[in-house]
């Protein structure tokens, strides 16, 4: 190969390159933009629907949903509609703000999201408590009613959110130098294995 046709190949390698740093600084940057938007999305959604539980309205909607699960209908025998609502309210924003806390303590955000975990499980199963999910006109299963089942569908996207998180979490807590809890080690070893087990 002559000395000029080296040239000619180098200077049209070097375009590619630049083309290629680009398209991945482009990446990591739209990257870390949906990172920080599933996160702080989800702090928003938390408080901003946290808020509205201590409204009387918000209330009276989750009632029903409350009312006919086997998780959660033991709880107005001990609250009234208004009170329990107004503790999950409660819980909800410190949830959120657990979560948002992930610049000053990761360890804080994982149990943050871990609970948001555990909270959006809880709510997919009122697809398989409440009464309505299924629309009947349409011939039911797998035709979901706008509401409740369409409404509670949306969690299947906050519960990958939030597990998501413990995901991103759990390195920075294991590797931070300071030592875990024994509930914060059993619950990365179980994303750990829960990884391994989807991956193969």
């Amino acid at each position: 190969m002559s000395a000029t046709s080296l040239s000619e190949m180098i200077g049209k390698q070097q375009p590619d390159r630049q083309a290629g740093a680009m398209r991945s600084t482009w990446a990591e940057r739209v990257e870390a933009v949906g990172r920080h938007s599933a996160r702080y999305g989800l702090v928003l959604v938390l408080l901003w629907i946290g808020g509205m539980k201590f409204t009387a309205y918000e209330a009276a909607g989750i009632s029903g949903f409350v009312a006919n699960s086997p998780l959660m209908s033991w709880a107005y025998s001990l609250f009234s509609v208004q009170g329990f609502s107004a503790v999950l309210g409660a819980t909800e924003i410190v949830i959120a703000l657990l979560i948002a806390s992930r610049p000053l303590s990761a360890r804080a955000a994982l149990v943050g999201s871990a609970s948001a975990v555990g909270m959006f499980l809880t709510t997919l199963s009122f697809l398989l408590t409440t009464p309505g999910v299924w629309e009947a006109s349409a011939g039911g299963f797998p035709a979901l009613s706008v509401v409740p089942g369409q409404f509670l569908a949306k969690d299947f996207v906050l519960f990958g959110a939030s597990l998501w998180m413990c995901g991103q979490d759990c390195p920075s807590v294991l590797g931070s130098g300071q030592r875990p809890s024994h509930r914060a080690s059993s619950l990365c070893r179980s994303l750990d294995v829960l990884s391994a087990e989807t991956q193969a």
